[in-house]
């Protein structure tokens, strides 16, 4: 999707949508193409309202301006295509662990990706290196997921894994390794720690691209008060008996994860044996299922409507129009924050938009970036 300047005044409409053509994603971030998304004529944009949102309309057209007749020219080299830069990987130490991340890029501004639940890095594999085009890119795996150090819930506490933690970690690798401010560019509960990283030190965060953020519908305050002793009680089951660790054991499959992967992804022939494998391996590490059980049962903390009011940057939210765990429809009611300066809906498109439809999402960063650096 090319970029388009914004309109001199905001409109009614806050959905913007672009279509895309079905080109299946290559299998490795090396080969991903650097080009802009070209937009299918064949498909009907979406559209939805907000009152304090821009529209910003991405467009292309097949036809060409008219020309004299002349002879035909013989055909000039394609030149070839710019090299994408390499992908390296660190390891950084805090508060003891051994955090994994990956970086490319030499000058620009310095961008963060922060993945979702039960993911990591290797999800922005199809962003990192396009991006890093003209950026310093920077993809983190939060502590207790990827290859991050999994520290045991029982000697951390139960306090340990909560967005404060996560949100504190984000802000400390902005000072000791990229040594800058940055934006966050963030996929579902990745989302809540971008936002809550930016209101604990508003100065670090430049801007926020929200991907289909979490809106935590398990949450202890979006349940019924008569269902709360319940959720309490199937928390403790899960935590203290061998019942979460034979439902962990269930899901923890190869053919598991890629029926959980098509779910959420529209296009499941996006839903690869390597994407699964990148799921997959780090939650078979020792500490692994601990980490995921800490999680499930974490239904306190942060909402996003909460946190949003308190931020002080400009914040883009983005959703796929197909994501089933995350409805756009209750998604959409975020584009009325007034941080939020854009709700832009992609078509047919689900629940990871930055691994199933890079095409549309990396321009629309480097888009926001570019508007805010």
């Amino acid at each position: 999707m090319a970029s388009a300047a914004a309109p001199s005044r905001p409109l009614p409409v806050a959905s913007l949508s672009a279509c895309r053509s079905k080109a299946t994603a290559p299998p490795a971030a090396a080969s991903y193409p650097h080009s802009k998304p070209q937009l299918s004529r064949s498909r009907k944009p979406s559209s939805g309202h907000a009152p304090r949102s821009r529209l910003r309309v991405a467009a292309s057209s097949s036809k060409a301006d008219p020309v004299e007749e002349r002879l035909p020219a013989a055909p000039a080299a394609p030149s070839p295509p710019e090299p994408l830069p390499q992908v390296s990987t660190g390891t950084w130490k805090w508060r003891g662990y051994n955090i994994r991340y990956q970086h490319a890029g030499t000058s620009g501004p310095a961008l963060v990706l922060i993945h979702g639940f039960g993911a990591n890095s290797d999800h922005w594999r199809k962003n990192i290196p396009v991006l890093a085009m003209s950026n310093r890119v920077y993809a983190i795996d939060l502590i207790g997921y990827g290859y991050s150090d999994k520290p045991n819930p029982r000697e951390v506490g139960e306090n340990f894994y909560t967005f404060e933690t996560w949100g504190e970690q984000l802000n400390t690798f902005c000072s000791d390794v990229i040594k800058s401010e940055a934006f966050f560019i963030c996929n579902s509960i990745g989302g809540v720690v971008g936002l809550q990283a930016a209101v604990m030190e508003p100065q670090k965060c430049k801007g926020i691209v929200l991907l289909d953020i979490s809106l935590r519908m398990l949450h202890i305050k979006k349940q019924p008060w008569f269902g709360k002793p319940f959720i309490k009680s199937f928390q403790s089951l899960l935590r203290n008996t061998v019942v979460g660790k034979l439902f962990f054991n269930a899901v923890a499959t190869p053919e598991s994860v890629k029926n959980i992967l098509c779910q959420c992804y529209h296009d499941t022939s996006s839903v690869t044996d390597e994407l699964v494998q990148i799921i997959l391996q780090p939650g078979l590490d020792p500490g692994a299922v601990d980490v995921f059980l800490e999680f499930i049962c974490y239904s306190g903390g942060p909402l996003p409507e909460e946190l949003l009011p308190l931020v002080k940057c400009p914040v883009l939210v983005a959703w796929g129009e197909k994501d089933p765990w995350e409805p756009v429809k209750l998604g959409s009611a975020y584009a009325s924050f007034d941080a939020v300066e854009d709700f832009v809906v992609f078509p047919d498109v689900g629940h990871c938009p930055q691994d199933e439809a890079p095409d549309l999402v990396n321009p629309l960063v480097e888009s926001f970036v570019k508007r805010h650096s």
